[in-house]
């Protein structure tokens, strides 16, 4: 029966793959839950990371004398 959620293989150094197997049997859940989590987490850091450097950008052209106030914008 095929499944609904895409798959993916990978290939893992044999320390890797001990330190997942390890992180997966101390949580309680699968080798693949584990990595997926592991994964997830890691895309949300990077977004968290490209997301800051583009704020420190805007910041830099940010002018308080240019910005509208709360009351300019919900009125």
């Amino acid at each position: 029966m095929p499944t609904k959620n895409p798959r993916l293989n990978v290939v893992l150094d044999p320390s890797l793959y001990d330190t997942l197997t390890e992180l997966a049997h101390k949580e309680g859940i699968s080798l693949s839950l584990m990595a997926r989590d592991l994964l997830k987490e890691s895309l949300e850091l990077h977004e968290d990371i490209y997301w800051n450097k583009i704020a420190q950008e805007r910041e830099k052209t940010f002018s308080r004398k240019k910005a509208l106030s709360h009351k300019d914008i919900w009125e």
